[in-house]
């Protein structure tokens, strides 16, 4: 079972910027696409960025830009960089772990982006 666990949400100040993390436990991760995803109120989740096991990336339109996927498979961590951070950003944000080729996927509990303006 894989585990992911999601760190450095909170509250900032539009122009802000935040950087979340998501450590997985288990073995999977250097084989994993990595993605972060979000919810905000009454919307459905949508992704923001994903990385591939072999590093390549995909962002939606309206981070691209401002947002920066990475990841240490060293240390089994995902990690989603917030630079100009806008109000529309607030939202639950998730980390997911996909494993397509043993039809595998997990997500994270979720961490709170709230940006004030």
């Amino acid at each position: 079972q894989v585990q992911l666990v999601e760190s450095g949400g909170g509250l900032v100040q539009a122009g802000g910027s935040l950087r979340l993390s998501c450590e997985a436990s288990g073995s999977i991760f250097k084989l994993s696409t990595m993605g972060w995803y979000r919810q905000a109120p009454g919307k459905q989740r949508e992704l923001v960025a994903t990385i591939t096991a072999f590093g390549r990336i995909n962002y939606a339109d309206s981070v691209k830009g401002r947002f920066t996927i990475s990841r240490d498979n060293a240390k089994n961590t995902a990690y989603l960089q917030m630079n100009s951070l806008k109000p529309e950003d607030t939202a639950v944000y998730y980390c997911n772990a996909d494993l397509a080729a043993v039809h595998r996927n997990y997500w994270g509990q979720g961490t709170q982006v709230t940006v004030s303006p």
